[in-house]
């Protein structure tokens, strides 16, 4: 009990002796806390936030500028004002809005300054500007908020708005009310666009009026103004791409092959950029919020998952010709669809109209037969000893163009698609008796299988380079100096042999040339085009009921045949067939670009005028009522 005593007395001493030297150490030899500017009550830090980096596109064309805002901010532990009604009447506020605006400023720091009204109307700034000094624990801050001189590609410059209290939480750089990026290029290269903002440390009297520097400015540091950053895109196609799918929903992705550089990612219905800047900011995010029929702020070219149907076509083909169980001179014989069993509805219906003539890979493409490439299909699942290791070995060889998983490119939104495996259909048979006609809607692109549009668009640009891409990105410069960033300059190979591509794409061009092509009449004179159509089922639920809309129309395509420039995929909802609005829509695209303008001004004007607004969402919305 004795040692026990001198053990407690011990501690007591050594306790007492190491705080005693800390609070030595903290009052007399270290001074970070004394010399920090901001606990000096009479110092007040004033930020000089930098110009935001302006966005070009590929030509140079200034995307997203810079326009002066003013913001009228609190440090609540200093605010002290006689008349407060006046201060409410100079800012438009009522008084109840005043203390509700000061308590959220103080709940989230009593010493840190936030924003109390923002952006300013430049006759309210000239009046508060001179009697600022009344109002203690008030200045006035000076912002940059962005201008957008095309009103154009929202979703891929997305906009800047108010740092919440969680960000300024979790990131010390941001206090509350700050501005940083959200969405787009404004979100994913935040670090580069923001600068660095400057602070200085004045000090104020009694009366709250600056009096000089703390220190003769030891503690200030200057501005450092955001980078510059050109874009890939081209905002003429960009803007023409939106223009044509006016009054529809859908997507539109091109990619120049040969980099991976994304030239157009168009989504409808989109909205002006312009809306998202200024007071009615917030008013007009969740009108967009609350769309929940149109979703304007939905990204449907990186989010939009679908069926790709028969554009998939191809990657049967070339896995058949790779595999082995089928040349470009094998025939097959179609009699108005393919039948894959016993049971009555084990039948595929094909439209190919070639009556039991034999057909060859390149007919079979420009006609789009549903039973050629259920057989090459089967073939390829079937030669292996079961069917889990064949669709194991044909999930791995779609998997190589990107598809079925995010593809890395430089926007902060995306969906994985889905390539289904074994483990897939294991899940679903745990008996695991499935076969290869248990998945034979994946020979046309249906079934299981979900892409989005620029992974359609990356998987047509590996096509046109004849077996491998370059992962999609938007930015091409940052202040005038390329990318270096390897994932966007070293190629992806795909299992494919590169000799294998030649038939197919033979068949693509004929889908445009050959009389009987599904795109024979979207065809432009002089220039030769390579592509597919697709058509896709359109189920949707309505208390519980599946109901069939429209077929969603699709269509990817390259031009041209040879050094391609461009590779595009186009996705209508709700739009038909893909001859009917994708094909038309993806060929005035690859004129426009390549050829800078459009012969047949006919051609473009029917595409634009066609509404699909009303004739689905209306029939939605009827049968929502009577259920």
């Amino acid at each position: 009990m004795r040692n026990n005593g001198y053990i407690l007395v011990f501690f007591t001493i050594f306790s007492g002796v190491f705080f005693l030297g800390r609070l030595y150490y903290l009052q007399i030899i270290d001074d970070s806390f004394r010399s920090n500017p901001l606990n000096n009550a009479a110092v007040s830090a004033k930020y000089d936030y930098p110009k935001r980096g302006y966005i070009y596109d590929r030509n140079n064309k200034l995307l997203v500028a810079n326009q002066t805002s003013y913001d009228v901010m609190v440090i609540p532990r200093e605010v002290a004002i006689i008349d407060t009604l006046e201060f409410c009447k100079i800012l438009s506020i009522s008084k109840k809005t005043f203390k509700k605006r000061l308590k959220k400023a103080r709940v989230y720091s009593p010493r840190l300054a936030s924003i109390f009204v923002e952006q300013l109307s430049k006759s309210d700034y000239a009046i508060l500007q001179e009697k600022m000094f009344r109002y203690k624990g008030f200045y006035i801050q000076k912002r940059m908020l962005r201008n957008y001189p095309y009103n154009s590609a929202a979703n891929v410059l997305g906009y800047i708005s108010q740092v919440n209290e969680y960000i300024a939480r979790n990131n010390s750089y941001y206090q509350s009310g700050e501005l940083i990026g959200y969405q787009g290029v404004e979100k994913q290269y935040e670090d580069y666009l923001r600068g660095v903002k400057g602070v200085k440390y004045v000090r104020k009297n009694i009366h709250n009026k600056e009096i000089g520097s703390f220190k003769d400015g030891k503690y200030d540091t200057l501005a450092v103004p955001g980078k510059d950053i050109q874009l890939t895109l081209d905002i003429v196609l960009q803007q023409y791409g939106e223009w044509l799918l006016e009054n529809k929903r859908g997507g539109i992705v091109a990619l120049e092959p040969a980099t991976g550089e994304i030239l157009a990612l168009v989504t409808a219905p989109s909205y002006n950029p312009n809306l998202m800047v200024g007071r009615d900011r917030s008013k007009n995010f969740n009108k967009f919020y609350l769309d929940t029929i149109n979703k304007p702020l939905y990204d449907r070219s990186l989010k939009g998952e679908y069926s790709p149907g028969s554009t998939f076509k191809m990657l049967n083909g070339l896995i058949a010709l790779q595999e082995g169980v089928i040349t470009p001179q094998s025939t097959t014989r179609c009699y108005h669809g393919h039948r894959y069993g016993t049971r009555e509805k084990a039948f595929m219906g094909c439209h190919c109209n070639t009556n039991g003539r034999p057909l060859k890979l390149e007919e079979a493409i420009y006609k789009s037969c549903n039973t050629y490439f259920s057989y090459s299909y089967r073939k390829s699942i079937e030669k292996y000893a079961t069917a889990a290791e064949g669709i194991d070995n044909w999930s791995k060889q779609v998997k190589k163009f990107g598809l079925g998983n995010y593809l890395g490119y430089d926007l902060p939104v995306g969906q994985k698609g889905l390539i289904p495996d074994a483990e897939y259909y294991n899940r679903y048979y745990p008996m695991k008796n499935w076969k290869a006609v248990t998945t034979i809607s994946n020979a046309i692109g249906q079934g299981e299988i979900l892409t989005t549009p620029i992974q359609l668009a990356n998987m047509t640009s590996a096509v046109a380079n004849k077996g491998f891409f370059i992962t999609p990105h938007i930015v091409k410069k940052i202040n005038n100096k390329a990318i270096d960033n390897p994932n966007y300059i070293i190629p992806k190979n795909t299992d494919i042999d590169s000799i294998y591509f030649e038939p197919v794409i033979n068949g693509m061009q004929k889908v445009f040339e050959q009389k009987g092509g599904t795109a024979y009449y979207s065809q432009v004179e002089g220039l030769e085009m390579c592509g597919k159509t697709g058509t896709v089922q359109n189920f949707i639920r309505v208390a519980g009921e599946k109901i069939e809309l429209s077929d969603h129309s699709i269509f990817i395509a390259f031009a041209p045949k040879v050094n391609p420039k461009i590779a595009i995929a186009v996705f209508v909802e709700n739009g038909g067939y893909g001859s009917t609005v994708a094909a038309p829509i993806a060929s005035l695209m690859i004129e426009k670009y390549i050829n800078k303008d459009i012969k047949i001004k006919w051609r473009e004007t029917n595409v634009h005028d066609i509404n699909l607004y009303e004739r689905e969402y209306d029939k939605i919305l009827e049968l929502q009522s009577k259920k």
